[in-house]
């Protein structure tokens, strides 16, 4: 564990929105934050203290940054893992370790490591090739076919409602994933420090875009049943404690028409679903990500008040640079905090930012959030 006595050297494979949010918390702390990027242009190169434009997925080139820091996190899962075990050998701190950031880059290896620590989730099978799927029983279908690997934010997902439509399969290694009737979709960031100490952030429900298969809206406190609630963070915490995360880990979940509670996929980073902490928690989930990897002790993640948070997506029908419209009439909303990502180029249904809002209750909170879907848009110039 890294003394908190001396200025840490902390480098992040990523200059995205997330590293963006986490240099905005590490410039609180005696934590020099080095960003490693291809982009250029990437949200964060303003903001690190050094700022390397290179591919995270370049075995030497993530080997050579991670040399020169102390303690090396990601805000994206598809970066070089050979470099990460060469590094953790070598004395670096990399949180998440490099056994998680390879299990969750891998659905397949996901999948199979929900089914050996028995972690309830869909019936699901591996798929080779396209005619492995002519072999299935009708009964498999419908379901969706999932890229085992650089699939994310619904890339690389097909729904196949029957089995005439496996023509659209990918010919790729695959997970099959049985459809499951879905009531709502949930999810509970865990943090695990570098003393085995876990916390927890309440837990949150979301509502979808079909369209953009991201999240629309997200809920907090959560609307279900205080049992259902109860056994869902159980089920995160058991799996952040299974796969032996230091860092944080959001766990998303389906819960179904059975009342039944079923792990979807988990990510070893900050997450869409956490990022209202930063005003509804008392301690956010970047600088939570931060006290964990660093090794200083973990924050209260205690609800300050009810909260939506609303994902701010690039307008359909919009391709080039970032132009926003109803700015001025969100602004005038009490408890409405907007975040822009930095982004210069909006593209359709592109995260461009997102917007929490607080309320004395949460059905207060619903009604300002659908005012500010309805009047706040991401155009391009």
């Amino acid at each position: 564990m890294i003394t908190n006595k001396k200025q840490i050297k902390l480098g992040i494979l990523g200059g995205g929105q997330l590293g963006r949010m986490l240099i905005r918390e590490a410039m609180r702390y005696p934590i020099e934050v080095h960003v490693l990027d291809p982009d250029p242009e990437a949200p964060c190169n303003k903001l690190a203290d050094f700022f390397v434009c290179g591919s995270f997925s370049d075995y030497q080139t993530v080997l050579d940054f991670g040399r020169n820091v102390d303690v090396l996190t990601i805000e994206i899962e598809h970066v070089n893992v050979e470099a990460l075990y060469h590094l953790q050998e070598n004395g670096v701190g990399v949180f998440p370790q490099a056994h998680v950031i390879e299990m969750v880059q891998d659905k397949g290896l996901q999948k199979q490591f929900y089914h050996d620590h028995n972690i309830p989730t869909s019936p699901f099978c591996f798929i080779e090739n396209p005619k492995e799927l002519e072999q299935l029983d009708e009964n498999w279908f419908p379901s969706f076919l999932k890229l085992r690997k650089m699939g994310y934010d619904g890339k690389g997902v097909i729904s196949l409602k029957h089995k005439a439509d496996i023509t659209k399969a990918f010919d790729a290694p695959s997970i099959l994933e049985k459809a499951v009737e879905i009531v709502t979709e949930l999810s509970v960031i865990v943090a695990v420090g570098q003393d085995g100490m876990i916390k927890s952030f309440p837990l949150v429900d979301m509502e979808f875009n079909a369209e953009a298969n991201l999240v629309e809206y997200l809920f907090v406190p959560s609307r279900l049943d205080a049992a259902i609630i109860k056994e869902a963070v159980s089920i995160a915490e058991s799996v952040a404690q299974k796969c032996g995360i230091i860092g944080i880990l959001a766990v998303e979940m389906f819960l179904d028409k059975e009342g039944k509670i079923l792990v979807n996929e988990i990510a070893p980073r900050a997450h869409n679903s956490g990022h209202h902490t930063f005003e509804a928690c008392i301690t956010s989930q970047f600088e939570q990500l931060l006290r964990a990897v660093c090794g200083y002790p973990l924050g209260d993640t205690a609800l300050r008040s009810p909260a939506v948070m609303v994902n701010l997506l690039g307008e359909p029908g919009f391709s080039g640079s970032a132009a926003y419209e109803g700015m001025d009439e969100i602004l005038k909303l009490e408890g409405v905090y907007l975040h822009l990502y930095g982004k210069k180029i909006s593209k359709p249904f592109r995260k461009m930012g997102h917007a929490t809002i607080l309320a004395s209750t949460l059905e207060d909170a619903i009604e300002k959030a659908k005012f500010v879907k309805q009047h706040f848009k991401i155009i391009s110039q």
